[in-house]
């Protein structure tokens, strides 16, 4: 298998050539190899590859499930693995490795991905970029030197690039949604408690955050929710689930639904003109296919919220770091630390308890603002980002800053305006690639649906991927070109 025909196929395309033997597991691993090799240099994406599951694999090891096979690159932020590294992009954690396998890191085995290594993620999984102290800037793979996204950048461009066809994301403010916007492709962040955060913790950033997956296809999503929502034991909660798969579900046609679109400036952020007519081209490609599309209005309290949410996402931030200092003999500061992660360290030690309660109830107050939309509609339209994706440098953890609002205001409001809503109301939405912006990068369209409603944005994502397809597009830097 070349490399061009091996990044032609998404994941269930190659696990369908390992289930008829066109094609072993171990050949798929050694081909993601040499597109790494090729493509990464110039990427920057993979941060380790795990030897002993490429020319060491033992195909009896993987899981029977149906990407049987397919390499995986899992983010290094979560889905720990015991004995394997886990570095959260922080030179405080180098060599730091998992104690034990979270649910996460199972029920992907059983799926039956070969976790082939690791992604590129910046320092904590606390930026819209990819670009890190530790290893470096990760490209977009359609503009060298561009952000490709963050927190789960290095997953995307990989997927993109054509190293590997899926890879695992997290997202506690955008990060699977962001890096699928600005590199074109298909980001899902699931419901709350769709996928299990046990063992090591409750709830992932107190609820706010979800594992899942970088996509090429809508296909590939659902078929992977189909193996990664099974409640596990100890759970705190679980939420209903429809009772078809989500990969049958996703070949039906939708429902007729009632569509709203967002484009009001939640904290500030005035959307590129291109990304808003993106968003409008979507929004007629609905219409002619039957559904109710209208303009809507969303209120999430401004920017008074998005600093409360970082209150709540930081609290305990300064323990949770003198533990790994701990755990790696290093100690916490400049050269350990990068000067935003640092500042924040600092910071997070003067959030009291009574201040994380306020902040709490913020939060309460704007999920019940957004949670209103849902009253009048099925569904929200809206940019995933409110600009595409910019040369590195503007959003990275590098910069100084003199105050904590500064980093609020130059890091996080353009790329999580229209994503950060959705964590905090812990309903599902997705990232679709439906267009080009005139700098050569992709435009990421999102539509978000009620909690546990899932199926419906696979179903409307299905149709959205065969009215506007997106398939045909490939990146400059990419496997079959370079």
């Amino acid at each position: 298998m070349n490399l061009a025909e091996y990044a032609s196929y998404d994941a269930l395309g190659l696990a369908e050539l390992v289930a008829k033997k066109h094609v072993s597991p171990k050949e798929l691993a050694q081909t993601a190899v040499a597109a790494k090799e090729k493509i990464d240099p110039a990427v920057r994406a993979v941060v380790e590859l795990y030897v002993d599951r490429i020319e060491g694999l033992d195909a009896k090891t993987l899981g029977e499930g149906p990407f049987r096979g397919v390499p995986l690159l899992i983010k290094d932020v979560f889905g720990h693995e015991k004995g394997r590294k886990i570095e959260f992009g922080s030179r405080l954690c180098a060599g730091m490795t998992g104690e034990a396998n979270s649910h996460l890191c199972d029920l992907l085995k059983a799926s039956g991905v070969n976790i082939l290594g690791r992604s590129a993620a910046p320092e904590y999984s606390m930026a819209a970029t990819t670009e890190s102290a530790m290893f470096g800037n990760t490209s977009n793979p359609w503009r060298q030197g561009y952000s490709a996204g963050g927190s789960t950048g290095g997953g995307q461009a990989a997927v993109t690039c054509g190293i590997v066809p899926i890879a695992h994301g997290s997202d506690i403010g955008g990060s699977i949604r962001i890096p699928a916007s600005w590199c074109g492709g298909v980001g899902l962040k699931p419901s709350r408690m769709r996928v299990s955060s046990g063992p090591m913790a409750d709830e992932g950033g107190w609820g706010y955050s979800m594992n899942f997956v970088q996509t090429k296809t809508v296909r590939d999503a659902a078929a992977m929710l189909d193996c990664l929502a099974i409640p596990q034991p100890g759970d705190p909660f679980i939420i209903p689930k429809p009772e078809e798969p989500y990969a049958a579900l996703a070949k039906k046609p939708p429902p007729k639904l009632k569509i709203g679109i967002v484009l009001d400036e939640l904290v500030g952020i005035k959307v590129d003109p291109e990304v808003a007519r993106a968003v409008e081209a979507a929004g007629e490609a609905l219409a002619g296919m039957g559904h109710m599309v209208e303009w809507a209005s969303a209120d999430m309290g401004g920017a008074d919220t998005l600093a409360a949410m970082f209150g709540i996402f930081f609290f305990g931030f300064d323990a949770r770091l003198d533990g790994y200092a701990k755990r790696s003999g290093r100690t916490v500061g400049p050269d350990t630390l990068e000067p935003v992660i640092l500042s924040v360290y600092d910071w997070s030690k003067s959030i009291t308890p009574a201040h994380f309660i306020a902040d709490c109830g913020v939060a309460n107050l704007a999920r019940r603002k957004l949670g209103a939309f849902y009253c009048k509609y099925d569904i929200w339209l809206s940019p995933t980002t409110s600009r595409v994706a910019e040369p590195w440098g503007r959003y990275n953890l590098s910069r100084q800053f003199g105050a904590w609002s500064e980093v609020l205001e130059e890091l996080f409001k353009a790329p999580c305006q229209f994503t950060l809503p959705h964590n905090i109301m812990g309903t599902p939405a997705m990232s679709l690639p439906l267009a080009m912006h005139s700098t050569g990068v992709p435009i990421g369209v999102q539509i978000a649906a009620k909690p546990a409603a899932e199926h419906l944005l696979l179903q409307l994502a299905g149709a959205l991927e065969e009215a506007m397809p997106w398939k045909a597009r490939v990146p400059p830097l990419h496997v079959s070109r370079v």
